[in-house]
């Protein structure tokens, strides 16, 4: 899927669960308290250090589930697969699935136990779905199998984001992904041809993307300046999303299972009812009623959304990098060779030059199956060279040096002659995803500032500059709960959640007035609200103090 939309539409839609501490792990451990592996080994290396290439001893499969996407689908065929194999020995067997159907898919078949041994493109809070069942892995029980990924979690001081993922048994049941430096993918593009056209600014502020949208729609009066998109499995998921963190709140595809933690006040309070959840839905209010956002944004599918802006029926949208080039740049192109098509940096809002606090990327959970492989040590250390060694990741992304890029001996790398990756290399015939199934979104995520950086063209440097310069927000503290606590708040939080996706939709649309703010903070209430966030708070608060001992 895109960078960040699987990874928050699977946080705000998981429901805690109780916690079952018998599953998989730690029961079968050795007399150093360690699970025992040696009937686990066939295959794995010996003495496999940090930035060893991988190879197994001898040729293992692997299933792994795939997520598809409809712009590159996958090909049996890909350099990518064959190429896996000649390096560390490894047959990856993947059960591919759609990317509309993958969070779906995935539950099912972890529920049915047919899932496949590794997980991946799972975003951090989805994998409490599957804790209490004892279906997946509690991963941190292995990660002495995976030296690349300890030396980056200590290397980039990791290690508090890591704990965010820790359940109240102190294991977590999620590999991430992992960044160098915090990093924003996702913003708005807007037809920089029209800003252009009407002497027009690029906006830096939610206030001044409100004076352009105006002259937009004084200019084109029958238009809806803004369109929307990524409205599954939420409505107004990515819209939401984007605009929670600049107004000071959680919303959309960051609602972070209800809470926006308070780094003043040092603890937790409830997203749906905070100060800048209210300035959001008020502000969206305003949009819709002066026509401005089209209502149908908020609940379009994509396509929909996308033909709008070929169509030139709207001017502004949420993207993230390949998107801009793939969905809009491409498509308009075709209708009007003259637009221009810009990502702007995250407009400022009532919380300040701000950008993401995580720099945990979607991930992987393990069937709890693969533990009882003879592989099972040789495919912690495959995944560990894949998904986490500086080569592992250079090749996930880049390819194979001498066919899709070339490296001098400064170290940059070029697309090869005949390739191009999302307009990098416009002449190239050859696309890096299509044709060859590098850079895709199940194996090219995390890495370094430098190997993200190497594929920015110039006008994505500029982005990450700008938003690079600004302030990241506090690392929220683990909360982890007891398996009573747990079996709680699942009463609590499905429905909450529900709600307040429901009624942010009707704030914004103007179907509830904002006058009645009030009264929908008194049902929150009824429906558990303060007592939710009340047991969320002494979880940190328990898990504070144990630290503190």
């Amino acid at each position: 899927m895109f960078h960040r939309t699987a990874r928050i539409a699977a946080v705000t839609a998981v429901s805690v669960l109780s916690l079952t501490l018998a599953g998989c792990g730690g029961s079968d451990g050795g007399e150093d308290g360690k699970p025992d592996l040696s009937k686990n080994r066939v295959g794995a290396m010996e003495n496999y250090k940090a930035g060893d290439q991988f190879k197994a001893t001898a040729p293992v499969d692997f299933s792994i589930l795939f997520l598809e996407q409809s712009h590159y689908p996958m090909k049996k065929d890909w350099l990518l697969w064959s190429e896996i194999t000649k390096r560390t020995n490894v047959t990856l067997k993947p059960t591919v699935v759609p990317n509309s159907d993958y969070n779906q898919k995935r539950s099912l078949l972890i529920g049915s136990g047919q899932a496949p041994m590794i997980i991946p493109k799972t975003y951090p809070g989805a994998e409490k779905a599957f804790v209490s069942s004892g279906a997946i892995l509690p991963v941190s029980d292995y990660i002495d199998l995976m030296p690349n990924y300890k030396d980056k979690v200590a290397k980039w001081n990791l290690q508090s984001n890591v704990d965010t993922l820790m359940q109240q048994n102190g294991k977590y049941y999620l590999l991430p992904g992992l960044h160098e430096d915090v990093w924003n993918n996702y913003s708005l593009a807007i037809r920089s041809d029209i800003l252009a056209q009407l002497k027009l600014e690029i906006p830096k502020t939610w206030d001044e993307l409100h004076t352009v949208l105006t002259a937009m729609k004084k200019a084109y009066p029958t238009k809806y300046p803004w369109t929307e998109r990524w409205n599954k499995p939420d409505a107004g998921g990515a819209l939401f999303g984007l605009m929670g963190r600049a107004f000071g709140t959680n919303a959309g595809w960051t609602f972070q299972e209800n809470v926006l933690w308070d780094d003043q006040a040092k603890k937790f309070v409830f997203a749906g009812s905070s100060d800048g959840f209210k300035q959001m839905v008020t502000y969206l209010n305003t949009m819709v009623k002066e026509g401005l956002l089209d209502p149908e944004g908020f609940t379009q599918i994509d396509d929909q959304a996308k033909q709008k802006i070929a169509n030139s029926e709207s001017f502004v949208i949420s993207t993230s990098d390949q998107t801009l080039v793939n969905d809009y740049r491409v498509p308009l192109a075709k209708i009007n060779p003259s637009a221009t098509m810009t990502r702007i940096p995250v407009p400022i809002g009532p919380a300040g030059e701000i950008k993401d606090w995580s720099r945990l990327e979607n991930g992987m959970m393990i069937s709890a199956k693969a533990k009882e492989s003879p592989n099972f040590v040789a495919m912690m250390q495959f995944i560990d060279w894949l998904w986490y060694s500086d080569a592992g990741q250079e090749f996930a992304k880049w390819g194979v040096e001498g066919v899709t890029y070339t490296k001098d001996a400064s170290g940059k790398r070029t697309l090869a002659a005949d390739v191009d990756y999302i307009g990098m290399n416009p002449k190239g015939t050859k696309k890096l995803q299509v044709d060859y199934g590098f850079s895709g979104g199940v194996f090219a995520y995390g890495g370094s500032t430098e190997l993200l950086h190497s594929m920015f063209s110039a006008d994505e440097v500029e982005f990450q500059k700008v938003m690079g310069a600004r302030k990241a927000l506090p690392v929220p503290p683990p909360f982890p709960l007891t398996a009573e606590e747990q079996e709680e708040i699942a009463l609590w939080q499905t429905p909450l959640k529900d709600f307040v996706y429901q009624q942010q939709l009707m704030f914004s649309l103007g179907k509830r007035d904002i006058s009645q703010w009030d009264a929908y903070k008194a049902e929150l209430d009824t429906k558990g609200a303060t007592k939710y966030i009340d047991m969320v708070n002494k979880a940190y608060e328990t898990f504070r103090d144990s630290k503190k001992g």
